[in-house]
């Protein structure tokens, strides 16, 4: 690099001295090619091309995600039994990791209240439950909500009080977005969620 910029030195000296100031001493570097990320595969979740809105306000794509491995559920915020349960039940799944390997997890609520859970109620509801950094908080329309669903084999309605039923049903995805473990129902099931993750993270 030193001999290419002396070279260029030199030359920019004699066509100087020669009175030909208007042609470049040296060609300019051609520009670098930028890394294409790989295709999701056909099983990843992040092939869907709707976008969310965290509770910071910020647009999200799923595919935001890829490169760790993800522990995912949809809730709603105002829910008061089904829903906190989940949250406690995610954050025991991490904490069945060795400490090392906790950080490296994302965990991930997708709201089903199109109407109610703006990315303002999300921030409350983050703070209320003391949910750190590693927690993402997600808002959508009704496709964005109505399609993840789907994907996640997530059935619910609203009910006439306002208030959600839904399977209770906690997903954990690979590094790419494919799902490796489900889940369903409350409580039990836990160090089958950890074991699942704990393969997820040392895998190759």
């Amino acid at each position: 690099m030193k001999t290419h910029a002396f070279t260029c030195l030199l030359l920019a000296t004699a066509l100087t001295a020669s009175g030909d100031d208007n042609k470049p001493c040296c060609p300019p570097e051609p520009p670098k090619a930028e890394a294409v990320p790989a295709a999701y595969s056909p099983e990843s979740l992040y092939q869907i091309g709707v976008t969310f809105t965290d509770d910071e306000g910020r647009s999200v794509a799923l595919g935001t995600l890829r490169g760790r491995p993800v522990v995912i559920a949809m809730f709603f915020a105002s829910c008061h039994y089904a829903c906190p349960l989940l949250v406690a039940d995610m954050t025991r799944i991490r904490d069945g990791l060795p400490p090392a390997e906790r950080e490296r997890v994302a965990l991930v609520l997708v709201s089903f209240d199109t109407v109610r859970d703006t990315p303002e109620a999300l921030r409350r509801y983050r703070a209320e439950r003391l949910l750190d950094g590693q927690w993402t908080l997600l808002h959508g329309d009704d496709d964005a909500v109505r399609e993840i669903a789907a994907l996640l084999g997530v059935k619910y309605r609203q009910e006439t009080d306002g208030q959600f039923a839904h399977s209770n049903l906690i997903t954990v995805l690979n590094a790419e977005g494919e799902i490796v473990h489900r889940r369903a129902g409350l409580r039990g099931g836990l160090e089958e969620a950890a074991a699942a993750l704990a393969i997820t993270l040392r895998a190759p």
